[in-house]
């Protein structure tokens, strides 16, 4: 019985360990799907303009890649995810080494609640008032792998400044749940 208890654990790492790298893979085939999507049923002589199109598009997703804000832990400075900034969202990505429960404090009770919470609430009183429109209120996506934050997505972050606050206040955050994890 001990023998099936420690497969299943290692079974389960298993997942866990390649499951990002699955979800990497996905982008990939999607953003390959789109550029096959747009270069179908061409004529041979657009190929080569299509070709170059393709190119740029690469070269987009690899600078992409390349803009990625690392988000360090505070007490030593060591990476501990990166931040994906676009006019739409940010997206914070955890480094693959780091397991984190969404339940360890104070990820809901301070990053949730207080910091995107209160951007809620500003957002709420604004559209409330016709200055902004409901669908263009911050909102949060958290992807996890089994219990353990993969990728914490914010939409409509709307102000630069909103940006900054989010990505320190999520490395304080992470640094803090750190803490909490090896105590």
């Amino acid at each position: 019985m001990k023998d099936i208890v420690t497969l299943k654990e290692s079974l389960i790492e298993q997942i866990d360990k390649h499951q990002e790298g699955i979800e990497m893979l996905a982008k990939n085939i999607t953003s390959l799907d789109l550029m096959l999507k747009e270069s179908s049923f061409t004529k041979a002589s657009q190929l080569e303009t299509q070709k170059i199109e393709v190119e740029n598009k690469i070269e987009s997703i690899k600078k992409h890649e390349e803009n990625s804000i690392p988000i360090k832990r505070v007490n030593d400075g060591k990476i501990i995810a990166n931040a994906y900034v676009t006019p739409e969202q940010v997206s914070i990505i955890l480094d693959n080494e780091i397991e984190i429960n969404a339940d360890t404090p104070p990820f809901k009770s301070f990053f949730l609640d207080r910091i995107i919470g209160e951007m809620k609430k500003k957002d709420f009183e604004e559209a409330e008032t016709g200055k902004i429109q409901k669908e263009s209120m911050i909102d949060y996506i958290i992807n996890k792998n089994g219990s353990d934050i993969r990728e914490i997505i914010i939409k409509n972050y709307r102000q630069k400044e909103r940006v900054n606050e989010l990505i320190n206040t999520v490395g304080w955050s992470l640094t803090r749940m750190l803490e909490n994890v090896n105590k």
